[in-house]
């Protein structure tokens, strides 16, 4: 049986646990603490030497790390990812720009915010930066869904569970989504693709 360790508050944990869920793989999950470090103990780290949720255990005992490569592993040979060599090359462009422009800055301040994280002087001023780039973000997002239901191919794919995990929350993160509307549409649709599990904050 496949072991997800994860955490509740984890939008990159959420990802998976939402297409494990939709996919009906019986699995088990494995809560840690990552404000008590528990990605970084021995145990853990001989798991993943990167300290981090969510970490996949696959049957024959081996562990695959990075949220998005474990929905491109539990989505193959599924309707979740596209058959067609330029489909899959779309959905890993989006998956691409949730990791590099959306989820340092969006899911980043969500986590100094829910978390109670210290806004040192430095954060203070990342802050400044991040929300603009977080913006940005969503800014992209709604260029592309302004005349699209869904992000590849006009289905729904991993690469909008990517972009849904953080994007559904961005609010708790002071991110105002009212001047989004497509986005607010998408996130209507993705939630209407059911069967659907909330996010639990930490």
């Amino acid at each position: 049986m496949l072991r997800l360790y994860d955490n509740l508050s984890s939008g990159n944990g959420y990802k998976c646990r939402l297409l494990l869920h939709k996919l009906g793989i019986p699995h088990e999950r494995i809560e840690l603490d990552i404000d008590r470090a528990e990605t970084r103990t021995p145990e853990f780290l001989a798991k993943n030497p990167n300290g981090r949720i969510p970490t996949l255990q696959l049957e024959d005992g081996g562990h695959l790390p990075e949220s998005n490569a474990i929905l491109w592993y539990l989505a193959e040979g599924t309707p979740y990812l596209p058959e067609d060599r330029e489909g899959r090359a779309r959905v890993l462009q989006w998956m691409f720009f949730e990791q590099y422009s959306h989820e340092p800055n969006i899911a980043t301040v969500r986590f100094w915010i829910t978390h109670h994280v210290e806004m040192t002087e430095e954060r203070k001023l990342g802050l400044v930066t991040k929300r603009r780039l977080g913006y940005d973000a969503l800014g992209v997002m709604e260029g592309h869904l302004a005349e699209r239901r869904f992000f590849v191919g006009d289905r729904f794919s991993i690469a909008d569970i990517a972009l849904y995990a953080y994007t559904h929350v961005a609010e708790e993160g002071g991110f105002d989504l009212s001047g989004y509307p497509a986005v607010r549409a998408w996130m209507e649709r993705v939630a209407a693709e059911g069967p659907h599990i909330p996010i639990t904050q930490g």
